[in-house]
């Protein structure tokens, strides 16, 4: 198993996108980037911490490779705000890509600079690339929150038109429904 350590806004959305690709073993929501040890929600929703909000995907990459989880995680959110997500404000929130070792490294810039060219954003990336650090995963009540949340607020306005999109774009990519 390999693992991608992505970040694009709030973690359970791309949690909930992420666990039903084929291939993907495990996701973990967590948060990486910053600079406390053992930081908590609390701590790194205060904007101290350096943290973003991130997911960490194990994954088959015989059966998914890194650079399409790449690609799917440039239709999750929008790379192109700075420190944002919709009505989420931080830099907590931010577009960021840890990378685990040279080879991520150079595919998430290779995968950037395809985005870029195609213009699919209308804007400049503002993705963060990073060697990936320390990850801690978030609090127990964090994990698989659209599933164990879905009618929620946040899962209902946010969350669902986000994974409904996403299943749609990417449905010969994902898990057969019960798998």
């Amino acid at each position: 198993m390999e693992y991608a350590t992505l970040g694009g806004g709030c973690f359970w959305c791309l949690d909930a996108a992420y666990r039903d690709v084929s291939g993907v073993r495990q996701v973990v929501s967590g948060y990486a980037g910053g600079h406390a040890q053992n930081p908590t929600y609390e701590q790194v929703c205060g904007k101290k911490t350096g943290h973003a909000e991130v997911v960490r995907v194990g994954f088959d990459p015989e059966v998914v490779s890194y650079s399409d989880l790449l690609r799917m995680f440039f239709t999750l959110h929008d790379p192109t705000t700075k420190d944002r997500q919709g009505a989420d404000v931080g830099p907590q929130y931010r577009s960021i890509i840890l990378a685990e070792d040279e080879a991520q490294m150079e595919t998430a810039r290779a995968v950037m600079a395809e985005i870029e060219a195609a213009g699919i954003w209308g804007a400049p990336l503002v993705t963060e690339l990073v060697p990936a650090g320390a990850f801690w995963p978030a609090e127990p009540e964090h994990q698989d929150y659209f599933r164990l949340n879905p009618w929620s607020g946040y899962c209902r306005a946010v969350i669902a038109p986000k994974v409904a999109k996403f299943r749609k774009s990417f449905a010969a990519r994902l898990n057969p429904v019960g798998a």
